[in-house]
């Protein structure tokens, strides 16, 4: 750092400084401006070098430096007040809240000096004439903090009742300490009602909302609001991220996803914040931020995760085990503190309680990329299988499960066979075991059935033993050994319905045999759908199909086995409608194995073709007939559908209802799909897809802090090779969006250019075009003059080459408004706003057709304004400017003021073209006009262009915003030249 020289490049130092990130670099530029303004020997520069140095302490981890500055500085106050000029004077009574309240959150200050302080801070207070709400409130937080609850009521009520002054806490911050005691006070719903005006907007500071949506969270889970909790978590937790001061507010966050099933997630939060287990300068914030280490560290532990390696101080690995003790030692010990300094019991209690946590809710999908941890240990199987009589169990409730066709039997013969394993079982027991094991799949599957076919012909059933053959030989159809299997099931069809016509076998056996060759001609009219025999492959998988209904249709009622035939049958003739090219057919036929599979009270089998109903109706046009059939199969699939197709299903249906304008519901079901692909173990691709589809319907409903959460947590797995170049591109489009209104412009600009770098290899360029155009807004509203006119130049490029004049000409006078603040100044500004001027008017010259022309027209009204704003908006700064320096300039900003009005006379009359169109647009150019008038000294002129805009909307109701917007101007130029005749 350079020696500061005077006093102006020490308050410049100091602004700049105020502008840094927290923490102890800036802080250490702070304590270096401090020395450099001793050297210039000015009390003023040292009282404001030591009033900079205590802010950016206390906006930091090392509050408890904060004490010496103040020290010296109402040491300085009280010898020499006259050294301080007004602000430095309010500061320093100002930060005598920041002492009471930094006294009391360091455990070696005895309570004895904090009520002492408070003290000083009331008697100070009234001798400068200042409101005790800023003392009361000091009051309540001493008594609250050491569980004084009685003192406590007393000083908030005179809190609140105290007028409030220039010593009062801004309203946000104030609010945000009622609300906090009202919801340690059981009243959850009265905090959320003071937090409202913080939490819309409505109050805001340097740290509010921040802190406010952070406390807002437990209150929220609270009342059930889960919605409004995750999204106060994305939006709280952005704010928070950079701020090294806010490691209370951090904590909350963290211990919201303790409570909330997002374990993994605080463990993300932990890595990103490693000092927060060690910085000591503000022990409360400490204890705070161990007890949710605690928290979190023990309900790992509870789901089997005590094992796993996770974050924690330097210096050594840590087990989620190991953690949890460390930090409930620390946290204990740290409340200990505090107890003994307070003489109460009152912070401990309240840290064991808040260590001691239950989960509010058991799984909150948050949106962004976090996936459950699994248990190290798997789940011990159903059922109670010690001895003989356990494994009957297992045997009866497994028979049930598969006899009716439950959701998981084959994890219950699963079961079965590892109770099972060194049992001696009866030949029918071994036979389905090993039936159901081949069903599970794997390799070995065909000698499996095999082997439950030898079991069941020795238990004497042998329509079974036929079935399991069909279906072994079924699966090596699948395998692509079709003519092997068919070879195969000839024969066990010809034998099964040998069997049964003898009645030596049931129709339920000889139904699985007849399938099992309906499923095989299938395969093989799927092998090759355009060769010469294709056709007869289609009618023989046809008659194949209609057998199996001619069987068993009618018989339904006696078996659910039977009733499940029927529907699958009817599905093949939906397969083979659509095979045919028949798509009405298929989609009606599919529905009826749909209404079947329900009917049969197995409503599970039916999502796969509820799937297929949805594609093709979505493939003829009818959206709501997808709709419905989406909706249907998460309804009928419930908790069944494995997470993967769980999360397929809600990501199609969010792209239908959002492609129908329903932003909050698609939202929600986008929501879903993230949540259940990260479950599936598809975070990186089918999750990440979700989340940039989640982003984007955020976007839609202006929730612009939650939707960039999620589209930053999409683009870390989001690939082009994977999921496209169109959609990268349109994620870092949406979050450039959600940048530019979070105010975020360098990092907007940043993503726009990015998306624009990828669009640029695209045969179509209007994409590129307008990310470069995009990219150019941010960049000169994030101050990177010369970048942005890079990017607008770069964009005008663009749309010269794809003939569009329109942005054409707005990217020239973008650029002349940036040359207006940057280095080429007024005169290239002016040669940009001409260039702009000349385009449109070449275009319109051009332009044949009529709708164009008068699109043009009136862009060449709005360049023509714009070229008058801009010369008087150089008029205006250089006026200002010489009347500084004691210049006179008025010629040379008369000839500018004078070209302004030209200009605006000239967008006057092109709107007066346009007729009615361009009403709104001529009457902002006479008002322009009238301004300029006046500033040039003639009031009648000015006048005489209000009245005109007064008449060009008589009659004219006030329904229209822009009407009462125009009238009340041209009235204030009214009375402004009657005041200057």
């Amino acid at each position: 750092m350079g020696e500061i020289a005077d006093f102006d490049a020490l308050r410049r130092a100091l602004a700049e400084n105020s502008e840094q990130p927290e923490g102890p670099a800036r802080n250490a530029r702070a304590e270096l401006l401090l020395t450099e303004a001793e050297r210039l020997e000015v009390p003023l520069a040292v009282i404001e070098a030591l009033g900079h140095q205590l802010k950016v302490y206390n906006y930091s981890s090392e509050k408890d430096k904060m004490f010496v500055p103040f020290a010296r500085l109402l040491r300085m106050w009280d010898e020499r007040p006259e050294d301080f000029d007004a602000y430095e004077a309010h500061s320093l009574h100002w930060v005598f809240k920041w002492m009471s309240a930094g006294m009391l959150d360091q455990p070696h200050v005895p309570l004895a000096s904090v009520e002492k302080w408070l003290g000083e801070m009331e008697h100070r207070y009234r001798l400068a004439g200042h409101s005790e709400r800023a003392v009361r409130s000091a009051e309540f937080s001493v008594a609250a903090h050491v569980g004084d609850l009685a003192r406590a009521e007393r000083a908030y009520t005179a809190w609140l009742a105290a007028d409030r002054d220039a010593m009062a806490d801004c309203h946000a911050c104030e609010l945000h300490g009622q609300g906090v005691w009202q919801a340690e006070s059981g009243r959850d719903a009265e905090a959320l009602g003071l937090w409202r005006p913080v939490l819309e907007g409505e109050y805001s500071c340097a740290h509010e909302p921040h802190t406010v949506l952070a406390s807002s969270l437990k209150p929220l889970l609270r009342l059930g609001r889960v919605e409004e909790a995750r999204a106060n978590h994305l939006r709280g937790f952005r704010l928070v991220r950079p701020m090294e001061s806010m490691r209370g507010a951090y904590a909350d966050h963290v211990e919201f996803c303790a409570l909330t099933g997002n374990e993994a997630r605080g463990l993300e939060l932990l890595a990103e914040r490693p000092a927060y287990f060690t910085d000591t300068g503000h022990p409360r914030s400490r204890l705070d931020f161990m007890a949710v280490v605690a928290l979190l560290a023990d309900r790992l532990a509870e789901l089997g995760l005590g094992a796993q390696r996770v974050p924690g101080p330097a210096g050594r690995t840590w087990t989620a085990r190991e953690l949890a003790v460390h930090a409930r030692m620390e946290a204990t010990e740290l409340a200990e503190r505090f107890d003994r300094r307070n003489g109460t019991s009152y912070v401990g209690d309240r840290a064991r309680a808040r260590m001691a946590q239950r989960p509010l809710v058991e799984r909150l999908p948050l949106g962004v990329r976090t996936v459950r941890p699994a248990p190290a240990a798997a789940a011990p199987a159903p059922g109670n299988a010690d001895g003989p009589a356990g494994l009957s169990v297992l045997l009866a409730e497994a028979r049930r499960m598969s006899d009716t066709l439950r959701p998981h039997a084959l994890r219950a013969w699963a079961a079965v066979a590892e109770a099972a394993r060194d049992a001696e079982l009866e030949p029918r027991d071994r036979a389905e075991i090993a039936d159901h094991e081949a069903m599970a799949g794997g390799p070995e599957a065909v000698e499996l059935f095999e082997r439950a076919a030898a079991l069941y012909a020795e238990a004497g059933d042998p329509g079974e033993a036929l079935a399991a053959r069909a279906r072994g030989a079924y699966v090596r159809a699948l395998h692509g050994e079709v003519d092997a299997a068919l070879a195969v099931v000839a024969g066990l069809y010809d034998e099964v319905l040998a069997l049964y016509a003898d009645g030596a076998t049931g129709v339920r056996q000889t139904a699985a045999v007849v399938m099992s060759r309906a499923r095989i001609l299938m395969r093989r009219m799927h092998e090759d759908p355009a060769g010469p025999d294709a056709g007869t492959a289609l009618a023989a998988a046809e008659r194949a199909v209609r057998e199996v209904l001619a069987l068993v249709d009618g018989r339904d009622g006696d078996e659910v086995r039977l009733a499940a035939r029927a529907a699958e049958a009817r599905a093949m003739l939906a397969e083979l409608a659509g095979h045919a090219g028949d798509a009405g057919r298929a989609a009606e036929l599919f529905q009826r194995a749909v209404e079947a599979y329900v009917a049969a009270g197995l409503p599970w089998f039916a999502v796969e073709y509820e799937v297929q109903v949805a594609a093709l109706a979505h493939q003829a046009g009818d959206m709501a007939g997808a709709e419905r059939a989406l909706r249907g199969a998460l309804e009928h699939g419930g908790p069944y559908v494995e997470p993967v197709g769980r999360a397929q299903l809600h990501l199609q249906l969010a792209e239908v209802i959002g492609g129908r304008g329903e932003a909050v519901e698609a939202a929600e079901h986008a929501l879903e799909a993230a949540h259940w692909a990260d479950e599936a173990g598809e975070s990186g691709t089918l999750g990440a897809w979700a989340r940039q589809q989640l982003g984007g319907f955020l976007l839609r409903q202006g929730r612009y802090a939650e939707a960039a959460e999620v589209l930053e947590s999409a683009l870390v797995d989001l690939d082009p090779g994977t999921h496209g170049d169109g959609v990268v591109v349109q994620a870092r489009w949406w979050l450039g969006d959600c940048l530019g209104e979070l105010g975020e412009h360098r990092e907007a600009a940043e993503h726009r250019l990015r998306a624009a770098d990828i669009a640029r290899h695209w045969p179509e360029q209007q994409d590129h075009a307008t990310l470069a155009h995009l990219a150019a807004e941010s960049l000169g509203s994030a101050g990177l003059l010369d970048e942005a006119d890079e990017a607008y130049t770069r964009a005008g490029e663009l749309w010269r080459a794809l003939d569009n004049p329109y942005f054409l000409v707005r990217s020239l006078r973008a650029r002349g408004w940036l040359a207006l603040r940057g280095a080429s100044g007024a005169e290239g500004a002016r040669e940009l706003m001409a260039e702009a001027v000349r385009e449109c008017e070449e275009a319109l010259a051009a332009a044949a057709d009529p709708v164009a022309r008068e699109q043009l027209t009136d862009e060449l009204g709005h360049t023509h304004r714009q070229f008058g704003d801009l010369l008087a908006r150089w008029a205006a700064e250089r006026a200002e400017g010489e009347a500084a320096e004691g210049e006179a300039g008025d010629d040379e900003v008369r000839a500018a003021l004078e070209a302004a009005l030209a200009r605006t006379e000239e967008a006057v009359v092109v709107f007066g073209t346009l007729g009615a169109g361009g009403l709104h647009g001529r009457t902002g150019a006479e008002l322009a006009a009238g301004r300029l008038e006046a500033d040039l000294g003639r009031p009648d002129a000015a006048a005489a262009r209000a009245r005109g805009v007064l008449a060009a909307y008589e009659g004219a109701g006030d329904e229209d915003g822009t009407v009462l917007a125009r009238r009340a101007e041209a009235d204030r130029i009214l009375r402004a030249a009657r005041a200057g005749a």
